[in-house]
């Protein structure tokens, strides 16, 4: 008998989709926040600085058309032959006018190679005549939207600047899944006042939602963020897991709690390390993953295996 699949993993996910590699192009195409320009509140979420997830080409001031092309120069060196989604990430990226909305998109699929979208978003900001758009866009192209979860429970919510509450990310997320759309969730783990059965909970929780693919990563303090602040006169109130194996079994025991098909395309984020205060392990990506899944082999745990289980 074969041994489980440890967990489903994002590369075989768009295998399924693609017979060629591909590789997501950021792009910061110029849209803010309603957490930040006051609609939803001011000063964002307590935990955000966007210079975290900007690489190089990736600027406001350049066309999205140009980020891409620049974006497809630093990769091309690697895989000549790939093929690029864009992933609209900065900020809010179905915040605007629809019609403005629609020209970034377009423009991103018009570049050559690009394949796809990928467009991150809040969950209380998908209004209806975006979303109809977005139905037929799907009919036309890869696309794929992933909703900023953060935490199931709305007092982290409201502690966290966050501006929505559970049920905004429950109702978004089923009336995209319902249009035939690929719908991801992002979720922090270790987020201040949150306990490990808060987080197991959580598994639980998202589980029930009609997510096709889900990225974890821990929480990371950032300088010049309103969190860092928080962490300086109440460090009680934070447990940032500065030990790697200690946030390797917590996220082993979450990935046992979530229900087998559900995708996972990331466990941890790597922060520009003159901007991060802790945790710092020091590991890329790929070490991280070997790390976890030699841990997986050898407590015999898999995706799925614990769902039901408190």
């Amino acid at each position: 008998m074969d041994a489980p699949t440890l967990y489903n993993d994002f590369p075989t996910f768009l295998r399924k989709y693609f017979p060629f590699k591909v590789q997501k192009i950021s792009i910061n195409a110029g849209f803010t926040c309603p957490n930040r320009d006051g609609t939803r509140g001011y000063g964002g979420c307590t935990y955000c600085n966007n210079q975290t997830f900007s690489p190089e080409y990736c600027h406001t001031e350049k066309p999205v058309t140009t980020q891409l092309e620049e974006g497809k120069a630093f990769f091309a060196h690697k895989y000549p032959e790939m093929k690029y989604l864009a992933y609209f990430q900065a900020y809010t990226n179905t915040y605007g006018e629809l019609e403005t909305l629609k020209r970034k998109y377009e423009a991103a699929l018009a570049v050559d190679g690009v394949v796809g979208l990928v467009i991150g978003t809040r969950p209380d900001c998908m209004p209806p005549a975006l979303l109809d758009y977005l139905a037929e866009l799907n009919h036309r192209t890869f696309l794929l939207v992933e909703y900023g979860i953060e935490s199931c429970l709305n007092h982290t919510l409201l502690r966290i600047n966050r501006g929505h509450t559970w049920q905004t990310t429950v109702d978004a997320v089923e009336r995209t899944a319902s249009r035939g759309i690929l719908t991801g969730g992002h979720v922090i783990i270790g987020l201040p006042g949150e306990s490990r059965t808060d987080i197991l909970g959580q598994a639980k929780d998202i589980s029930r939602l009609p997510l096709a693919t889900l990225k974890l990563h821990q929480l990371q303090l950032i300088r010049g963020t309103r969190m860092a602040h928080e962490y300086e006169t109440s460090p009680a109130d934070f447990h940032l897991y500065h030990d790697v194996d200690e946030y390797i079994d917590l996220v082993i025991d979450y990935i046992q709690r979530l229900r087998p098909d559900l995708v996972l395309e990331r466990f941890v984020s790597q922060s520009p390390r003159e901007l991060l205060i802790a945790p710092d392990w020091g590991l890329k990506n790929y070490e991280f993953n070997h790390r976890l899944q030699k841990r997986m082999k050898e407590l015999g745990a898999y995706q799925g295996k614990l769902v039901g289980n408190p």
